[in-house]
Parts: C-alpha cells; sequence; structure tokens
C-alpha cells in the first residue's frame, strides 16, 4: 500500500464500510503471507474488523502470519468472545467445523422474556448479523432455537422456552467438512450452532462459510495432486510460488530417475529389439492415465463423503476389473500398431511383440487402475492429505510398473 503508517493511524476514524469492503476484496485474492504484508500498516482495530468479514480458518491462518508481538496485540484489540473463540478453533483439526466458528451471540435463558431478549439483540445488531436466538440452560447446553419471525409474532411478556424450536439440529466441531456438508445438504439454514455431543453450545457457523470452505478445497484438489500448495494463489509472488513448487519437482525428478535405472536394466533388451524404445512413450501414457483416472474418481469420493468405510475392498476391485477391460481394448489397439510398424521394419518377430505390446497394456492398466485408487486410500490412512503431490507417487509407480511389465515381457518371451 502507499499510504505510511502514520497516515494510516491518524485516519483511522476515517475508516468506512465501503473502504473495509474494498480492501477485502484484494485480501481474498491472496495467499496468507501477502494478505499480511498488506495488512501490516494498518492500525488494530481495522485488522480486527477485516479478519471478521472473513472465513474464521483463513482468518486464523493470517492471523498466525504476524509475528508474536503484533499478533498479541491484535488479539488484545478484539473482544474477549472473539479472541476466546480464535483460540477455541485452533485446537480443532485442518477442514473440520471447530475451524470455522464464530462465538454465539444472542444467547439467552429459557425464561427470558421476548421483550428482554429483542432489547440485547437490538443492541447487538451493532456489531454483527443475528439471525437466531438460541436457548440455553444454566451448563450452556442448547435447548432450543428461536428464529426471528416468531419473536415478532410473540406476545412481549412471553418467556423463549414458549415459542423456541426445541431439540435443534446443530453440528458438532471435529465433523469434516465433507460430513458437515451432507448434514446440512437438505437443510439449508443460514446459521448452524456447533455443539459439543453432550449438547454444550461452543460456536456457530455460518451457511455461507460452510459451503465456501467446502468450495476452496474442491478448488485446491488439482493443484494439490501436483504439488501446488493450497495457499498458492494467482496474486502469489514468483519467488514464493517458486518454494511451493520446486520440491514437488524435484521429487518428480528422483521419481523419474526410477524409471529410467528401470530402461538402464533392460538395455539389452531394447538394444537388440530397437522397436521396443519405439512403444515406450505410448505404453507409459497409457498406465498413466489409467492410473491418473483411478486416482481423480478415488479422490472426488473422498471428498464428496461416498466412499464410506468398508468401500475400499469394492473400489479395487472396481479399478482393477476397469483397468483390465480398458487395457485389453487399448491393448488390442497398440498390438496392431506394433504387428504393422514391426512389419515395416522387417523384423522377425512382429507378432511375438504385438502380442507383448497387448499383454503388457492389459497388466499396466490393472495395475496402475488398483495404484490410482490405493494411493490416496493409503495417505489417508495415513493421516496425510490423500490428495498432496499423489498424482506424482501415482504417476511413479505406473511408469515403473509398466516398464518392468513391458521390458521383462519382451525380456522373457522374445
Amino acid at each position: 500500500m502507499s499510504k505510511s503508517t502514520t497516515e494510516i493511524q491518524s485516519g483511522a476514524a476515517r475508516y468506512i464500510e465501503p473502504e473495509l469492503r474494498e480492501l477485502f476484496s484484494e485480501v481474498v485474492e491472496r495467499d496468507p503471507s501477502e494478505a499480511v504484508k498488506m495488512l501490516e500498516p494498518y492500525p488494530d482495530g481495522f485488522i480486527v474488523k477485516m479478519l471478521g468479514l472473513l472465513n474464521p480458518a483463513a482468518a486464523m491462518k493470517i492471523l498466525q502470519r504476524f509475528d508474536l508481538s503484533r499478533r498479541e496485540t491484535i488479539l488484545a484489540t478484539a473482544s474477549s468472545e472473539t479472541t476466546q473463540q480464535w483460540m477455541r478453533n485452533q485446537t480443532y483439526p485442518e477442514r473440520t467445523v471447530g475451524r470455522l466458528m464464530q462465538p454465539p451471540l444472542a444467547v439467552f435463558r429459557p425464561t427470558t422474556t421476548v421483550a428482554d431478549a429483542t432489547e440485547q439483540i437490538r443492541r447487538l445488531a451493532g456489531k454483527a448479523i443475528i439471525t437466531y436466538a438460541f436457548v440455553t440452560d444454566q451448563a450452556d447446553k442448547l435447548l432450543g432455537v428461536v428464529v426471528m419471525r416468531d419473536m415478532l409474532l410473540a406476545q412481549q411478556t412471553q418467556h423463549l422456552d414458549e415459542i423456541m424450536l426445541k431439540d435443534p439440529f446443530f453440528l458438532t466441531p471435529d465433523m469434516s467438512l465433507t460430513d458437515a456438508m451432507r448434514a446440512v445438504l437438505i437443510r439449508h439454514y443460514p446459521v448452524y450452532p456447533v455443539c459439543e455431543k453432550s449438547g454444550l453450545l461452543i460456536g456457530l457457523v455460518r451457511g455461507q462459510m460452510l459451503f465456501e470452505a467446502q468450495a476452496v478445497e474442491l478448488s485446491a484438489q488439482p493443484g494439490e495432486m501436483v504439488g501446488v500448495e493450497n495457499e498458492e494463489r494467482l496474486t502469489t509472488p514468483w519467488s514464493r510460488s517458486l518454494r511451493f513448487r520446486h520440491p514437488w519437482l524435484q521429487v518428480n525428478l528422483v521419481c523419474g530417475l526410477l524409471a529410467a535405472v528401470v530402461v538402464g536394466l533392460f538395455e539389452h533388451t531394447i538394444d537388440r529389439i530397437i522397436a521396443l524404445a519405439v512403444f515406450l512413450p505410448v505404453l507409459i501414457g497409457q498406465a498413466a492415465n489409467t492410473g491418473v483416472q483411478a486416482l481423480a474418481v478415488c479422490l472426488r469420493g473422498i471428498t464428496l463423503g461416498d466412499l464410506r468405510p468398508g468401500k475400499e475392498r469394492l473400489l479395487l476391485v472396481k479399478e482393477a476389473l476397469l483397468g483390465t477391460f480398458n487395457g485389453a481394448m487399448t491393448g488390442l489397439t497398440g498390438g496392431i500398431a506394433m504387428f504393422v510398424f514391426a512389419k515395416m521394419v522387417k523384423s522377425p518377430q512382429a507378432l511375438m511383440l504385438s502380442f507383448v505390446v497387448f499383454l503388457a497394456i492389459t497388466i499396466s492398466c490393472c495395475f496402475s487402475g488398483v495404484a490410482g485408487a490405493m494411493v490416496p486410500l493409503i495417505m489417508k490412512k495415513l493421516g496425510a492429505d490423500p490428495a498432496m503431490a499423489s498424482s506424482i507417487v501415482v504417476t511413479t509407480f505406473t511408469d515403473v510398473g509398466c516398464l518392468v511389465v513391458f521390458l521383462g515381457l519382451a525380456a522373457v518371451m522374445i
């Protein structure tokens, strides 16, 4: 920003909603580190307001990028409810409902009258959007929800427990975003209470932010498959993008060298049958595509919650069958192409070469399909992000595997 720190601080009182919104659109387009650089010159109160507009999970990522002393002053400036909520949110894993919670406002006891609740909501509305009133007991256990329409139609002397919706639906903080999305799919409420399994009210999640968080996760998945960090944006400086991407390219290079080692082990076979070298890229490309197809479907199933516990074996069987049949059909085409090519170069082993190509593509596609499904399942079981660099891992397995199959069959059968 071109403004100096002194100018910004002296004009803090002039920050109005349009200006906040204008900067907000720039902040959301940047990764957390770049957002911090943009916000650093502004006073703490302004930063608190900005973070309040963001998805709580995104706000926490930005807040954590400030240096310790500045972070402490920002937290001290925020309301005690907001600070406590931010601290509580950090105790939950990434991509869970707990990371998206906002402070529960408009919380009342069952015996509160409609008149008293209305007066308190009127005061709260100056600093937050109030959609529902929540009714809890002395232990803060959620008893019911009151919608604004019912409050408007109720008598001022009525108690909230007379007009509240009892036993309301709520989310739990440890729910994954996928599970939460499935749970709210038929409800479409603007706000959801978040409670411990005991019913203790600990926060609120806005439906818009829940859908936004899931959309961000889905949009980041293709990049994660090839080693692009989910924080990288179009506006991320090239130097940071380099740090994000380059380590995975080194990993990819090492994996590629493994395939080169396999080719080197069969150097004599390739020298003896030159036609094999022509079909190596064809075989590798076919196997890699088969593996990535299976990988994409598996990741989609995990993300959308379609892959339930116990269905992993069925997925592997399905991908093995798909790989085998797809491999056999494409292998037939490849075998014919090899036969024609071998005849053109007057190879005396044309028929056997075509059979090797057919068999190699069939086996490689079956292996690749299983690998594409297994890699994200194994990564998930180990507690890692199933999407992170999974394409690199699958490609390594398929490249090395299909080369071993193809060249091994050629060495044995020809």
